[in-house]
């Protein structure tokens, strides 16, 4: 009796490894198969489909840039209050199709001292841009910006451009881009804080370009 059961589990164990090693088999096979077609396009399109997900449906990157200085470069003296203290020229591209507007905010994250920042200092602030414009002029005034732009308040309670001013260090100076899918309401008193809060939840995209200036005592 005991031998008969013996032998039993043993061709039980057998036959149970003879399973699992037929299995192990055909799953390297079917592992051998998928990457040989994958070169292909065959099996590839769940994971570009994971990809586009995370990235979105847009090919496009929006960028924006200075043709007056690279990105992380330093700001000529004009464009500051030890020059002229007029707006830079800027240019972007990649607007979003559904974009309805755009919202422009320029600061500075290192005030008052890069070493020992306490706050970030609003230089500029426009909103409703039309979505269809590619850029502003250098020097760009309240009476050449685009059609329909208004202007917030930037950190000296003043609307317009106010350029770099750092009292110690170098500062780095935002440059940034925003695609909007809808008009933010107007106010002649509305600052970069308000604005974010009106924004939320409408960006499509967003781009910026980072400029610094240190004043030469």
């Amino acid at each position: 009796m005991l031998g008969s059961h013996y032998v039993s589990a043993k061709t039980m164990t057998t036959s149970g490894l003879a399973c699992y090693w037929r299995a192990c088999l055909a799953h390297c096979l079917r592992v051998a198969t998928l990457l040989l077609l994958v070169p292909y396009g065959v099996g590839a399109t769940a994971a570009h489909a994971d990809e586009r997900t995370i990235t979105g449906a847009t090919s496009m990157t929006m960028t924006i840039r200075s043709s007056a200085f690279g990105d992380g470069g330093d700001i000529p003296v004009q464009f500051t209050c030890d020059g002229d203290d007029h707006s830079p020229p800027l240019q972007w591209s990649g607007v979003p199709s559904g974009a309805k507007s755009l919202v422009l905010i320029v600061d500075d994250p290192d005030a008052p001292d890069p070493a020992a920042p306490r706050m970030t200092w609003v230089h500029w602030v426009l909103y409703n841009l039309p979505a269809s414009d590619m850029g502003l002029a250098e020097a760009v005034t309240a009476a050449n910006l685009p059609r329909g732009t208004h202007q917030g308040l930037n950190d000296w309670e003043r609307t317009g451009y106010g350029g770099p001013c750092p009292p110690t260090g170098k500062h780095r100076y935002f440059f940034k881009l925003y695609a909007l899918d809808t008009m933010l309401p107007t106010s002649a008193q509305s600052t970069k804080k308000e604005l974010e809060q009106a924004m939320s939840g409408h960006v499509l995209a967003e781009a910026q370009w980072i400029g610094r200036y240190e004043r030469r005592r």
